[in-house]
């Protein structure tokens, strides 16, 4: 199979230059055009995509060589373009920048090598003129596999500003493909993690997409852009088929449920199995809404290729949890932000604690975990995990590698795994008597909790890497 669909990747010498700006607005203003347009994102960050999203139409999705593998980075891209007019990669960090102490992985230079696209270097011109064409040429000549075939200068000051800055990049040989003044109107909102996601703010959302579109096309040249993804290299190779990695996955052995430690008095264990579906699948629900905005899609679908019915709920609205449900999924988000409101909704509180004790298969990452603790930050929460959670000052961030410590609905113990945590919150304690994982660098430590049917952690992880764990956790759904 030969993938030739069109692509620039979005990069940038330095987070804060304006990559998502440009990003979002280009992906906006071509769909304008009626271009079928494939939104992805270099990195394991969940926000952005949801702009990107509202920008094309079409789910966000994420190319993270850290976390699925460099194997899989282009059967990924294939799989979100298919049918595309175009794909636009909004790159992350700085171009060269990747996983700490591993040289390039995860950068988003070798995406882009990986993707044989060529690199749209979107430069922040706010404190420079001439210097810019130093700068330019450092990150074209650093690689030489790596395309650097055209700048857009961003925050521009003014027509004599811009004059300068074209003037010196004329001798440098990378083209001049957009220029765009300062414009507060495109600023998002950010908070400790980055920006808000767009669930918590829609109609703004909306109207800054709107911004960043308007201000790209009166700044960017859409039709040499267009023209520089059409000469991207043709790639070889099948797109990433969620039926075909779950088919081929292992069988999943089942693993014997872990006590761990004694929970809080559950509300009350189910007397009778939980309703299946008529045609035998289980129901697997999975946590939305403006609380549990990450997760990646393809969870989903490797849910329902292996023979789920995914049914999303909204844990700040809804009083039960879907009907059939005979899994749970709660992935990361901003509980913090809403503590008295998922504290005031006491009867999925009590539906999440009933269907946990009952042994049912729980996947709760980040936000999941701190959802299921006894409190957060003083709030009752669901009371599964005999645990409590408050706000830090501290951030922690960064890639893990990471062993399965226990057998759970999701792992078979010495599974390996790598993850992402990125969280300003503290669980105390960090670890039950069964541990989710063994987390091998930076430092070696053990953290998270087997319980029951729960596996509860810090740790987001991309199933896409493990398509066993999808395989695993619904046959335990039908085993529960």
């Amino acid at each position: 199979m030969v993938i030739s669909v069109p692509r620039l990747v979005i990069a940038a010498p330095s987070s804060g230059s304006g990559k998502t700006t440009v990003a979002t607005g280009l992906m906006a203003a071509f769909a304008s055009r009626g271009l079928a347009v494939s939104p992805h994102k270099v990195g394991p960050d969940y926000i952005d995509p949801g702009y990107h999203a509202l920008a094309t139409g079409r789910v966000g999705r994420n190319l993270d060589a850290y976390l699925c593998g460099t194997e899989l980075i282009a059967p990924l891209f294939a799989h979100g373009a298919h049918g595309c007019d175009l794909a636009v990669v909004e790159g992350v960090m700085g171009l060269y920048d990747g996983a700490a102490g591993e040289g390039e992985l995860a950068s988003t230079a070798q995406v882009a090598k990986l993707l044989r696209a060529p690199v749209v270097l979107v430069v922040d011109a706010s404190s420079q003129s001439r210097s810019v064409a130093a700068l330019v040429h450092g990150f074209a000549s650093w690689d030489p596999e790596v395309r650097v075939a055209g700048v857009i200068l961003n925050k521009v000051g003014s027509s004599r500003h811009e004059q300068m800055l074209r003037e010196a990049l004329d001798e440098s040989g990378v083209p001049v493909l957009g220029c765009l003044r300062r414009a507060a109107q495109v600023d998002t909102p950010a908070r400790h993690l980055g920006l808000v996601p767009v669930a918590e703010r829609r109609s703004d959302a909306v109207d800054a997409v709107g911004a960043m579109a308007e201000q790209v096309r009166r700044g960017c040249d859409l039709d040499a852009l267009y023209a520089l993804a059409r000469g991207a290299g043709e790639l070889s190779g099948a797109a990433w088929d969620a039926a075909e990695v779950v088919a081929s996955s292992p069988p999943p052995p089942l693993p014997v449920p872990t006590l761990g430690a004694a929970p809080p008095d559950p509300p009350h264990r189910p007397e009778r199995p939980r309703p299946q579906t008529p045609d035998g699948l289980r129901v697997v629900a999975v946590a939305g809404g403006a609380a549990f905005t990450f997760s990646y899609a393809e969870h989903a679908e490797l849910l329902t290729a292996a023979g789920a019915e995914v049914v999303a709920f909204d844990p700040l609205r809804d009083e039960q949890l879907p009907d059939g449900t005979g899994g749970l999924v709660i992935g990361g988000g901003f509980p913090e932000v809403y503590a008295p409101e998922l504290s005031a909704n006491e009867p999925l509180r009590k539906a999440v604690a009933e269907l946990a004790f009952g042994g049912a298969p729980v996947a709760a990452e980040c936000a999941g975990l701190l959802y299921l603790s006894r409190e957060l930050d003083g709030q009752p929460m669901c009371g599964v995990l005999d645990v409590s959670a408050r706000m830090s000052e501290r951030l922690t961030l960064g890639y893990r590698d990471a062993v399965a410590v226990s057998d759970s609905a999701l792992a078979v113990a010495g599974t390996r795994m790598r993850g992402h945590e990125f969280h300003r919150t503290v669980v105390e304690p960090g670890a039950g008597a069964a541990p989710a994982w063994g987390v091998r660098a930076p430092e070696r430590r053990v953290e998270g909790f087997v319980q029951q049917g729960v596996h509860a952690s810090y740790l987001h992880t991309h199933w896409a890497s493990q398509p066993g764990v999808a395989r695993r956790f619904v046959e335990r759904c039908r085993t529960s």
